[in-house]
């Protein structure tokens, strides 16, 4: 493969004679008569580059040697159809997923002036001007206009937490490499459960609904829902089709004909899964059958005017295509060009409110299950007298699948999962404890895969589920890192916290308070972890053991900041009631006795940062203020030249001359969200309202630094910290409930071992002349 090279020439479809398309046609036709064989190819290529990766990394990670290996040309499956390269995404605002402040975007940019005879920076934000003083060593060289560097490293996307079940159903699928297949926010994850690896796909520009594999086991088609870009432009939902071993994209189909979001994928698998049919969510809820690899919409209907819940085709027959929702289930035909409804009849059985899922046994007869917890099996639009298994389940039933051994798994409501033979008589009941099951999955030999709403993902037999990953089930804002391990710790509106590994990707442990969890912080030792609500009251935990330690409460609003001093004496407690409290810290972070409460902002606490000393705290506000304190007396500092000097241990407040510069053009001031420097103060890493992670240069003090900027989140991003060492990133997304790990790698494209990025490539983005550089990543990453 090294010898080949692949040129793709875009204008070459749009100019194409009926003689070419023919020839492409035939061409196509080749391909389908040699699926096994292509199929085992690139199983066999995918395992082959995922284990070059891990000996790769091995080497990588080694040792940091100056020698330069010669450069090695890249190796990636060549794609059997034209293919579309991911593409970079501009920065936006997530579409079903609001912004927290709620308020329109202007267009006016944050307008910077230089005062240097006063030696400060004036900014002005929606209006209202931000001082900001420089430290008195930079007065006299400080150039406002002089051009910021791009950072030195880069970040690869390296694990995602989470999955979502809560609301999206069949999305769960094994591949023949060995991955499970599933998304959250808009990357779509392929994890190696035995190798414990991670790719992942991250074309999707919004938040992805829907998932589906072709009959070959290497295409995946992913759906996503309308969004908007950060300057105001309509996102449109759309179906890509992409390549599971080289995470290229080969099609992009529906810009401009869908609406609101995609709901119900499904490959055909009578023709060799040439068909693909979409069901969107506008009012009418289109039903749609395309030819995906010409890109050619066949047949289009009105499906129904309440909600559809999955969508199939035939077995055995491509022309007949199986919907159920909300009071329906249909069977339709495509007969030259249109689709013909035939309304499945119920006769003597009480209809449902729901059909909640659809599946078929192996003689073609469809099997649904509903939301009387009732499973029904179907011949030619008729439920098959004697197969009708009244109250299978104790209520809804959300997911079946038919196992290669003829054994039909169904998953429900009542968080059963039960079995059943080839006579629909019952096998094995299994009680499952983490959420109703959402989505049921063949696994490999006699393994199943289980999705359930509690956004937790399993795999095991029958006789016992193996816990794999699980994710919050509601918004998320809390993070915090240890300060001595490589663990993290989130906490979220589901009540729940969460330790992490990050080496392993595992939960250390969970606990689930009386009130949702908004902020975090470790004490500098690492052995207490204190949680603040949104009601006002505050915890704080032992990190080995997560028992309760104390209690408190302050105020009766949403505590938005929990920060230890370095030197673990005082914790600052920023609330939404305007007041920083301040508790003075003994007994390393387990004994607590309140000093008293610094006022004077005159909105809400949003970001606090310490001095190194643990002398001086600086605290920004809803109103764009930027206030510094003594905490140990709660007394205001007025004086600049007393806190021009101060040198701060972190930099996570979003206002101040050292991060002025990752204000990005048309800001209101509610874009960033959070801001982190590294711990060695080379970089600085924004988490914004449009999703995106970006990345500068730190100090970040000349106007519109450039940044290179990830996908990967759907909601706006709330929080992002640095491990302990440097080496990760990790972010949380707020409505997307995701978590995801990145590392911090050398700003080489090719690092001295070479490799391959799985990532969507970063945007580059000069703000000073408001160019943007795509910079394209093959598919695999060192």
């Amino acid at each position: 493969l090294e010898g080949f090279l692949c040129v793709i020439d875009d204008s070459a479809s749009a100019a194409s004679s009926m003689e070419v398309t023919d020839r492409i046609a035939s061409l196509e036709q080749r391909v389908q008569m040699q699926e096994d064989e292509i199929q085992l190819l690139k199983s066999a290529l995918a395992d082959v580059v995922r284990r070059l990766n891990i000996s790769e990394d091995a080497v990588c990670n080694s040792a940091y040697v100056s020698v330069h290996l010669s450069a090695r040309p890249m190796i990636a499956a060549l794609p059997l159809r034209s293919t579309v390269n991911n593409g970079t995404v501009l920065p936006k605002k997530g579409g079903t997923l609001p912004s927290p402040s709620g308020s329109k975007k202007d267009n006016n940019s944050p307008s910077v002036l230089l005062f240097l005879d006063e030696g400060y920076v004036k900014m002005y934000l929606k209006g209202r001007p931000i001082t900001m003083y420089m430290p008195r060593d930079l007065v006299d060289t400080y150039c406002l206009e002089a051009k910021a560097d791009l950072p030195p490293k880069k970040l690869k996307l390296d694990w995602v937490y989470g999955y979502r079940g809560r609301d999206c159903r069949s999305n769960l699928y094994l591949l023949p490499t060995g991955e499970t297949v599933y998304f959250i926010a808009s990357a779509v994850v392929l994890y190696n459960v035995d190798e414990q690896l991670q790719r992942h796909y991250t074309g999707h520009t919004d938040d992805i609904k829907c998932l589906t594999v072709h009959p070959d086991k290497i295409t995946i088609a992913t759906g996503q829902v309308a969004g908007t870009s950060s300057d105001g432009k309509q996102l449109a939902p759309h179906v890509r089709v992409w390549d599971s071993v080289s995470l290229n994209t080969l099609h992009i189909l529906g810009t401009g004909f869908f609406d609101r979001a995609l709901v119900c994928l499904s490959f055909s698998k009578s023709n060799g899964g040439s068909w693909l049919c979409v069901v969107d969510d506008s009012n009418d809820h289109i039903l749609s059958v395309w030819d995906w690899q010409r890109e050619e919409r066949l047949a289009e209907v009105k499906c129904s005017n309440e909600s559809v819940f999955a969508a199939d085709f035939h077995p055995t027959d491509a022309n007949i295509i199986v919907t159920c929702g909300k009071s329906h289930l249909y069977f339709w035909s495509l007969e030259k060009g249109s689709l013909v409804k035939k309304q499945g009849l119920f006769e003597k059985q009480e209809k449902p409110k729901f059909v909640l899922c659809v599946t078929f046994s192996e003689n073609g007869d469809a099997i649904t299950g509903d939301s009387s917890g009732n499973i029904l099996v179907w011949g030619k639009g008729k439920i098959i007298k004697g197969l009708a298994i009244q109250g299978a389940h104790e209520a809804s039933v959300f997911a079946l699948c038919m196992l290669r051994n003829g054994t039909l798994v169904s998953g429900g409501k009542d968080r059963k999962l039960i079995s059943w033979d080839e006579n629909y008589q019952k096998i094995q009941t299994v009680p499952e404890l983490y959420g109703p099951i959402r989505t049921v999955a063949e696994g490999r030999g006699e393994t199943v895969l289980i999705g359930t709403t509690k956004n937790y993902v399993l795999q095991g037999s029958l006789d016992g589920d193996l816990f794999d990953c699980q994710g919050h089930t509601d918004e998320l804002w809390g993070l915090t890192v240890h300060p001595l391990k490589h663990q993290f710790l989130t906490c979220g509106h589901d009540k729940h916290v969460c330790l992490w590994d990050s080496a392993s990707h595992q939960p250390i442990w969970t606990k689930t308070l009386e009130d949702a969890a908004q902020s975090a912080g470790f004490h500098p030792s690492g052995a207490t972890v204190a949680i603040g609500t949104q009601m006002g009251r505050w915890l704080v935990l032992d990190t080995e053991s997560k028992d309760l330690v104390t209690v408190h409460t302050d105020g009766n609003e949403q505590l938005s900041v929990m920060r230890f001093s370095p030197d673990g004496n005082f914790l600052a407690i920023g609330s939404h009631d305007n007041y920083i409290y301040i508790y003075a810290v003994a007994e390393n972070g387990k004994k607590y006795s309140r000093v008293g409460k610094c006022s004077g902002h005159s909105s809400f606490i949003t970001h606090l940062d310490w001095s190194v000393d643990s002398q001086y705290l600086v605290s920004n506000s809803g109103d764009y203020e930027i206030l510094y304190w003594i905490p140990s007396v709660c007394k205001q500092v007025v004086s600049v030249e007393t806190t021009r000097d101060i040198e701060w241990a972190t930099f996570t407040c979003i206002l101040g001359f050292h991060v002025f510069g990752l204000w990005p053009d048309g800001s209101d001031g509610t874009d960033i969200n959070a801001v982190c420097s590294s711990n060695a103060k080379k970089l600085l890493v924004t988490g914004d309202d449009f999703g995106k992670v970006h990345l500068f240069s730190f100090p970040c003090s000349q106007s519109r630094a450039p940044s290179h900027i990830y996908g990967g989140h759907s909601s706006y991003v709330t929080n992002v910290n640095f491990l302990n060492d440097d080496s990760q990133l990790i972010s949380t997304g707020g409505k997307d409930m995701s978590v995801m790990q990145w590392r911090v790698k050398l700003k080489q494209s090719l690092a001295p071992c070479g490799g391959y990025v799985t990532m969507q490539d970063a945007t580059i983005v000069d703000r000073s002349t408001k160019n943007e550089s795509h910079v394209q990543s093959p598919a695999r990453d060192d």
